[in-house]
């Protein structure tokens, strides 16, 4: 089952856990609509329809009844739930044992996972095998599970992007418009290669008559109508906002053939992520360092945050400028508070901030955060959180301090502490803080080495 089509249905007495669920398992399925409930809700019409209409539904809940308890929440809850003939259930039990896992197999439970020892591939492993299972079932009998399903966009976050997991035919649909567009006239820019590739867009490197040089186009996998269409006029709006050397040049936007398209400009140098790949001396990492934090200061001072931040958004104008690219996931800072609340999680699990992994109101100390993760992996060629999942990597975040710098780099130990500080408030406040910071420990490195040379 393709993931633009599942619906999840979250159930659990505890919002906190319930939110941290449908976070992730945004994170899991990023095209997917995950709903929450609480337990006393799905016996509101607005629940028993929920609960009808989804493709699978996770009840996390007490299953500790024994020969001296009444029957557990757990065990009442699915044979409430049972007549109404709803999807596949994942069990989430806390307590329990292997008697109340049969009975609750017994009772309709599709699966039957202990609580305390639930990670991402058990969740993800239950999930793919409960949902094969429906779906071979719904094969059988012909008819789609929980009625007929809502056409074009579903999903929380927006866009249904294209993947390498889309049905054969439209596999093939999206490579046959890649190679017209790798000899193609996009608008007025002449296609002369691709120059790179998100799951939601690629980039082209391409000539401009009217401006009489090469360009970046991006051009959307998304066909532009309804609320797709936004996507990429969104960025070139944000851009708009920002006049400063640090911020991309933008040239235009439009839709060519059904999908929209941004020209930009190109950057021959290429990315961070490149230039740290051939490696970055310590004095090269706290320049990079305060260059970024400068074209944050300005992106922030335009009333925007960024939300993702990451090496590959950093290009380089020459030996010196840094210029931040790629702003779609930006959000005017007046409006970050349910930008990201509500949505599935957006961005890369390396560089996002606590906060924004739990969903919480962002601030621009959420960028510089993602700074500092940039920061450390500058200076010691790893990142500071790595796992086998976008789960492990962002609970990394939330719960566990950062690794230490070895002893010969220990001058950046306050500068990193402050910048990937769990809380906020330990954070630096602004970004002109942090640019202050760098000239402070750059002025303590040339006067050690004026001690040395005398």
């Amino acid at each position: 089952m393709s993931s633009a089509a599942i619906r999840i249905l979250v159930v659990d007495r505890d919002p906190k856990y319930r939110e941290w669920l449908r976070l992730h398992l945004g994170i899991m399925y990023p095209d997917a609509m995950v709903s929450t409930l609480a337990p006393e809700e799905l016996e509101s019409r607005s629940g028993i329809d929920a609960s009808r209409a989804c493709d699978a539904l996770i009840l996390a809940a007490d299953f500790g009844s024994g020969p001296d308890e009444p029957q557990s929440d757990g065990m009442t809850l699915l044979y409430r739930l049972e007549p109404r003939e709803p999807a596949p259930i994942v069990v989430l039990a806390e307590r329990g044992d292997e008697l109340t896992a049969v009975s609750a197999i017994r009772a309709g439970a599709a699966d039957y996972l202990p609580k305390r020892l639930l990670n991402p591939e058990r969740l993800r492993s239950s999930l793919e095998a409960v949902l094969k299972g429906a779906e071979r079932a719904v094969r059988a009998s012909g008819e789609p599970p929980g009625g007929e399903r809502p056409q074009g966009d579903g999903s929380p976050g927006g866009e249904r992007a294209e993947s390498a997991g889309a049905p054969p035919a439209a596999a093939a649909e999206i490579a046959q418009r890649d190679r017209a567009h790798d000899r193609a006239q996009i608008g007025e820019y002449a296609v002369k290669r691709k120059i790179g590739e998100s799951e939601k867009a690629v980039v082209y490197l391409a000539e401009s008559g009217r401006l009489g040089t090469d360009v970046a186009l991006k051009v959307s996998k998304i066909p532009a109508e309804g609320r797709a269409r936004q996507a990429l006029e969104r960025e070139y709006q944000a851009i708009l906002s920002v006049h400063d050397p640090a911020v991309v040049r933008i040239f235009d936007h439009g839709i060519e053939g059904g999908y929209e398209y941004l020209a930009m400009e190109y950057f021959p140098l290429g990315d961070l992520k490149a230039r740290m790949q051939i490696g970055v001396t310590e004095p090269e990492a706290l320049r990079l360092l305060e260059k970024i934090a400068t074209a944050l200061s300005v992106v922030h001072r335009a009333g925007l945050l960024h939300r993702d931040l990451k090496p590959p958004n950093v290009m380089l104008r020459d030996a010196d400028n840094v210029v931040l690219i790629d702003f779609g996931l930006a959000r005017l800072l007046e409006g970050t508070h349910n930008s990201t609340y509500t949505g599935v999680l957006r961005g890369s699990p390396y560089y996002m901030s606590p906060e924004q992994a739990l969903g919480e109101q962002l601030d621009p100390r959420s960028d510089l955060y993602s700074l500092g993760v940039i920061f450390h992996e500058m200076l010691t060629g790893r990142k500071p959180f790595t796992g086998a999942s976008a789960m492990e990597v962002l609970q990394q975040h939330v719960n566990c301090a950062p690794p230490n710098l070895p002893p010969s780099l220990s001058r950046y130990s306050t500068l990193m502490t402050r910048l990937l500080a769990k809380k906020r408030e330990q954070r630096f406040g602004s970004a002109a803080e942090v640019i202050a910071a760098c000239h402070s420990l750059g002025r303590a490195r040339w006067s050690r080495r004026a001690q040395s040379a005398a």
